[in-house]
């Protein structure tokens, strides 16, 4: 331990102290919600830049006034507290007016990922009970695909134009026009809004199955926005953050969107992400906070160096998923002194944070929490003999559970059966009440940590499997994978093989910029010197893309169900025999082998 170490450590003392003060919970009838941060920003900031996007800006005051207008009119047309609506748009900043309009009278916003179409699309507008559906003239064609399947009247549809696309609808109302003489004064009920109401629901991915709606009060927005003001990122109203995430997902919304509501400082906001504009932009709009997720950084690594990439104004960024193999060559490469890589789920109880800027940890949480043992093999928690979980040695990989108490309350989904489902009852001792995270985490020694425990992700459970009596960790082996060359970013998950025990490993790859074609003699050898046998992926898929989820979350469940099975995809496949060394072409009479038997695995 160097003073270097010890001297940074300090240094973090007085915020977190001031983040201690600031996120104790507060009592859930206490009248606050982040609606009521915007008409503070228009008050004291009001003709500072809140958000700049695609040549246009609103001012604090501007954009203030723009959510008044929106919720005054909907409210005029039926809209009130509790009701929900639901909101499918693309970053711009309408999307976020209608947002803080509606959680100024105690609305619920139901967050509809722009890539939905048909039966997940009406899937998200339905388990809601919206009673209204606002649509971005550049998405509106999915929903008038799926409306006659909805249960919602034809005035319920209200339609914001776009410059990105011609007209608006005439099957919606146009919300611009509606709204262009209402009213630009602040609604009375935003005094009333309290931080135990509903701000708005956020779906999961939907990797697997339809989509769930997580809950998310005033409260826990609140407190994750204030977190990464205050610590993340410590923003002040003359930072600029640059957020391309897509803002129906809570990183890009609660960690980039609010933070800045609850400082007051400006965003740069782009409706999608580009590697090729990434640091133009950043240095045009003088950009000094970054939110992130971990995909993203991978590909601002593989973008070819130039020797004045830390030439830039960002000094701290904040996300989650950040990998170790990429961490530290971003850091250096893009000169970025601050990371605080989170942990959180949408709809969780437990969130981590790494706000005292140690490498590669999601850092430390204030709630409490319990690392128990999970069998891989079987895919379930070990339990004693009286039905107890049992917690795992420090510095053991355990599945993380975060007690529910009424400071760190679970909120759950809008489907009472699936929230129950993510409760574990009687865990510890008799009476007590965990959320189970489904995440696979480990203690990590960090340093001079002020007696704060730091903690790392290890995997989701279900993407670690077991082969050769080994637990193979798909988030390692893909760290360990994407440091070859050639490769851009890879995709590992575990494959069923008739009479073998356990699973073998496939790995999906995109191949990296300029690469026509992978070089399986160096990539043979590379894996077998950088991983154990058992470890090294029995199968690999070269795919011209990795696909994933709007916020860059790899889908494994229709690579799993194909697996090896040539059949039913084009891609060139390869495969290691059993007592190989060397990758082969996978062809149809190995496939064969493999499913009677007899491949030797």
């Amino acid at each position: 331990m160097g003073l270097v170490d010890v001297v940074s450590t300090l240094t973090h003392v007085p915020t977190l102290l001031k983040l201690k003060k600031g996120m104790t919970p507060r009592p859930l009838d206490v009248t606050d919600c982040y609606g009521a941060r915007v008409e503070r920003n228009a008050a004291e900031y009001g003709n500072q830049t809140a958000f700049v996007f695609e040549g246009t800006s609103a001012t604090w005051s501007e954009f203030n006034a723009l959510a008044n207008r929106y919720i005054n009119t909907l409210r005029e047309q039926g809209v009130n507290r509790g009701d929900v609506v639901s909101v499918m748009m693309e970053n711009r900043i309408e999307f976020l007016a209608l947002l803080i309009g509606l959680n100024k009278i105690g609305a619920t916003a139901a967050l509809i990922n722009t890539n939905l179409r048909g039966a997940p699309l009406v899937h998200c507008i339905s388990v809601t009970g919206s009673v209204r559906c606002v649509v971005g003239a550049e998405v509106a064609e999915g929903v008038a695909e799926v409306q006659s399947e909805l249960d919602l009247a034809a005035d319920s549809y209200y339609i914001v134009p776009d410059t990105s696309v011609d007209g608006v609808p005439d099957w919606g109302r146009n919300l611009a026009t509606e709204s262009a003489e209402a009213s630009s004064e602040n609604p009375e009920d935003t005094s009333t809004t309290t931080l135990g109401e509903t701000a708005l629901y956020v779906f999961t991915s939907g990797t697997t199955g339809l989509p769930k709606a997580a809950v998310l009060s005033n409260r826990r927005f609140l407190m994750s926005a204030d977190m990464s003001a205050i610590a993340g990122l410590k923003l002040t109203n003359n930072d600029r953050l640059y957020i391309c995430l897509p803002l129906y997902h809570a990183t890009g919304l609660m960690i980039g969107v609010g933070a800045a509501i609850c400082s007051g400082a400006s965003v740069f906001m782009r409706r999608k992400f580009s590697a090729s504009n990434f640091l133009k932009e950043v240095r045009e709009q003088q950009c000094t906070a970054l939110i992130y997720i971990g995909e993203l950084c991978r590909y601002l690594t593989n973008i070819p160096e130039q020797p004045d990439d830390a030439r830039n104004p960002l000094r701290a960024m904040m996300g989650n998923g950040l990998r170790p193999d990429v961490w530290m060559n971003f850091k250096r490469r893009y000169g970025i002194k601050k990371i605080t890589e989170f942990y959180g789920a949408s709809e969780g109880n437990v969130a981590f944070a790494n706000l005292m800027n140690k490498d590669c940890t999601v850092g430390l949480t204030s709630a409490q929490i319990a690392l128990v043992q999970y069998d891989i093999h079987n895919d379930e928690i070990v339990k004693d003999n009286a039905g107890r979980c049992i917690e795992v040695q420090q510095g053991e990989p355990g599945l993380l559970l975060g007690k529910i108490t009424p400071d760190t309350v679970f909120e759950g989904y809008t489907d009472p059966e699936a929230t129950e489902k993510k409760v574990l009852r009687n865990a510890l001792e008799e009476g007590d009440a965990w959320f189970n995270t489904g995440d696979l985490m480990k203690h990590v020694d960090v340093g001079f940590d002020l007696g704060y425990a730091h903690y790392q992700f290890v995997d989701r459970v279900g993407d670690t499997f077991r082969w050769k009596s080994e637990n193979v960790s798909t988030n390692e082996v893909g760290e360990i994978i994407n440091g070859f060359d050639q490769i851009q970013f890879c995709n590992v998950y575990g494959v069923e093989i008739p009479g073998a025990d356990g699973r073998a490993g496939m790995a999906a790859l995109a191949l990296a910029d300029g690469v026509s074609e992978l070089d399986v003699e160096a990539f043979s050898a590379y894996v077998n010197e950088q991983l154990p046998a058992y470890a090294v992926p029995v199968f690999l898929r070269i795919q011209g893309d990795i696909d994933v989820t709007g916020t860059f979350k790899m889908l494994k469940g229709d690579l799993r169900e194909q697996g090896y099975d040539i059949s039913q995809f084009d891609d060139p496949a390869w495969m290691m025999r059993n007592g190989e060394h060397q990758y082969t072409p996978l062809d149809d009479e190995a496939v064969t082998l493999i499913n009677e038997g007899r491949s030797g695995f």
